[in-house]
């Protein structure tokens, strides 16, 4: 899980959110999420964000025992497509995964929905988790 806390050092967002506004977000962020995490066909993968890719790559290079190489994930999400996937051990935590399509494997193939590029024509739903990701944190 040490990776998973650096992971989420990336894209901070300010924590000047009262208590009552982040719980309603977080509500909302894991009702999309649930609701995302049922489309069998998967979306297509928009991309890694700028910021992100360096960040990433150098933790997956530093900690190798918890991540695919990022190039390689990238590939598969790229070739497969992406799914929305919730914690299996605590669906309510808010730890929301974007996988690869074909991919079960949450601990070495996922990126957060901070993580992507947020384009003009993709799923409205996923464009307001990825938003609801970043303020978050």
């Amino acid at each position: 899980m040490l990776f998973l806390k650096i992971m989420n050092q990336f894209n901070s967002a300010p924590q000047s959110l009262s208590k009552e506004a982040r719980e309603g977000m977080k509500q909302e962020y894991i009702a999309l999420a649930r609701e995302l995490s049922r489309v069998r066909e998967g979306f297509p993968f928009p991309g890694v964000h700028p910021e992100s890719y360096p960040r990433l790559k150098a933790a997956a290079e530093e900690f190798p025992e918890y991540s695919a190489p990022i190039d390689e994930l990238i590939g598969r999400l790229k070739t497969q497509g992406m799914k929305v996937v919730l914690s299996t051990s605590d669906p309510q935590s808010g730890n929301i995964f974007i996988l690869p399509l074909h991919s079960d494997n949450i601990e070495m193939d996922n990126l957060f929905p901070r993580h992507l590029m947020i384009k003009d024509d993709m799923d409205k739903k996923l464009r307001r988790l990825i938003i609801l990701n970043k303020e978050l944190q």
